[in-house]
């Protein structure tokens, strides 16, 4: 392996942190993704993708999940450090070429950016 990859750490792994941002995270979205995030007191952001069987067959969502992983991996500078991401995706996600694609997760990043400077939003009790 060539050190570029997704390491455990850098994920969204249990349940209950899907259930986490769900409940209680920030909402931002496009025409692709919906993302749940939150800001984090560590210093590492992670990254959890969602994608439905209504989306599309396996394929379809597994290609879902590679490139937005890869456009995470490759633009977290665009995010910074200290967030907890979930990009839910949508229907549409399925039409879209693998370009559009990457390119909504690193608006959504931006976004989520922009957005977590402004919020005060802290880790609760």
């Amino acid at each position: 392996m060539d050190g570029q990859g997704f390491p455990k750490a850098d994920r969204l792994l249990k349940r209950s942190e899907f259930v986490r941002l769900t409940r209680s995270g920030h909402r931002t979205q496009n025409q692709a993704f919906i993302a749940a995030w939150q800001k984090t007191s560590t210093d590492r952001s992670r990254l959890g993708v969602t994608v439905s069987k209504k989306v599309g067959g396996a394929v379809v969502r597994n290609r879902i999940k590679r490139i937005a992983r890869e456009t995470f991996r490759t633009n977290k500078n665009l995010l910074g450090t200290g967030y907890d991401v979930n990009l839910i995706a949508k229907k549409s996600a399925a039409r879209l070429p693998n370009q559009e694609l990457s390119r909504a997760v690193g608006e959504i990043l931006g976004s989520i950016r922009k957005m977590g400077g402004k919020t005060s939003a802290g880790p609760s009790a």
